[in-house]
């Protein structure tokens, strides 16, 4: 987590960057602006075998959503006076979260502060996240949005085609056909600590409630990023040619957490291609043919231009995706110790068995079970009631406590 007092860090169990990274951070109420500038004509600091070095920590925090506001209609960029008002009201929030708290205070007093405006029921207080302090810039430009296509949303799904659920999908429900409660798998993959609950690692990949920070490590023949939340690593082997690359794409049919990544080079920038993603990581109702593009291209010492594009004919009729810059923060990457089910589990799959009791003993189910079954948007609902997803200003996800 960029841009809190270590106590804060420590508190929330967040493992991260601790030092003022380029992209923007708050540190005990200070304020340290990032470093939009690209230069025209950079050339990258190279490897020993003559590519750009991507190495290095890198971060994605950003006040931007991935789908644009309606407000903004098909404007790409923000106005000066949006981006003044848009910073400020983070930086008021900030500011008021960094307040002494009333130590009689109850959940009833909790100020608005409260991650994500979630009102007073609240699990975090703005002191304990970092969605990122300023708006994202591309090539020093203020973006309405992550997404370029022309309105900035999702284009609309071919006729037939199911609707798309949880927007940038993660860590969704590991089984959609059993009843959550039941055992373990039925929760969430977020929630047992098999991947976040928003989309960190990808592909593609986006920031998050707090802990959006990556470690690049780059080799001859493979490129590995350290995703901060939550603990996750993506490997993704680097072939001669797009052509070689392409058809060592596994053909077992097997999904792997993250898809099945290759890579080639294209000039100065690394493209990534990735298939056979699994069920639970779907992106925008897309999974079992989809394809994810994406590119890295250093684009100044402190920014890493990062497009990624989608494409599933079977759902939409053209590709499409979106771009935004990463920028570089110092320090390392310290391991996210997640162990969020390690009490929540246990309790809600003893709850559950008592309204199994209760059913069997008034032939009643308790109004407050739900079931995977065709449940995306109910999942949704009960993320955002426990403070473990963002709403819907950014998609982002987050955590309840651990």
């Amino acid at each position: 987590m960029q841009g809190k007092t270590l106590k804060a860090c420590l508190l929330a169990g967040a493992l991260a960057v601790l030092i003022v990274p380029a992209a923007g951070a708050q540190i005990i109420g200070a304020y340290s602006a990032p470093n939009w500038e690209i230069t025209p004509g950079y050339k990258p600091a190279r490897t020993t075998w003559g590519k750009p070095d991507l190495s290095g920590t890198w971060t994605n925090s950003t006040l931007t959503p991935e789908q644009r506001p309606a407000e903004y209609g098909d404007r790409l960029h923000l106005t000066r006076e949006e981006v003044a008002k848009l910073e400020g009201a983070s930086d008021a929030l900030i500011e008021l979260g960094n307040r002494p708290t009333n130590p009689n205070a109850t959940v009833d007093d909790l100020p608005a502060d409260c991650s994500g405006n979630r009102g007073t029921g609240c699990n975090y207080n703005a002191a304990f996240t970092d969605p990122g302090a300023s708006v994202m810039r591309v090539n020093n430009q203020p973006r309405t949005s992550l997404l370029t296509t022309p309105n900035g949303r999702f284009p609309a799904p071919k006729a037939g085609a199911a609707p798309a659920s949880g927007g940038r999908g993660g860590g969704g429900p590991a089984n959609p056909n059993i009843r959550q409660n039941d055992n373990p798998e039925g929760r969430s993959l977020g929630e047992r600590c098999i991947l976040s609950f928003g989309r960190s690692a990808g592909p593609p990949m986006f920031d998050q409630l707090y802990n959006s920070n990556y470690q690049f490590v780059l080799s001859k023949d493979s490129l590995a990023i350290l995703v901060e939340m939550v603990h996750d690593v993506r490997v993704m082997p680097i072939k001669a040619t797009k052509a070689l690359a392409q058809a060592s794409h596994r053909k077992d049919g097997v999904r792997p957490w993250f898809g099945d990544p290759v890579a080639w080079w294209e000039g100065d920038t690394l493209v990534v291609e990735t298939t056979h993603i699994p069920r639970q990581q779907a992106y925008a109702g897309s999974w079992e043919n989809l394809t994810v593009t994406e590119r890295f291209t250093r684009v100044s010492d402190h920014r890493m231009n990062y497009k990624y594009e989608i494409k599933d004919p079977t759902r939409y009729d053209a590709p499409f995706g979106g771009e935004y810059e990463f920028g570089r923060a110092t320090g390392d990457v310290y391991e996210y110790a997640c162990h969020e089910g390690n009490y929540g589990l246990e309790n809600i799959l003893s709850g559950a068995r008592e309204e199994d009791r209760i059913e069997r003993a008034t032939g009643v189910r308790p109004a407050n079970v739900t079931t995977n079954t065709g449940a995306a948007a109910r999942l949704r609902a009960e993320q955002e009631a426990a403070g473990q997803a963002a709403p819907a200003r950014g998609g982002r996800g987050g955590r309840g406590a651990d």
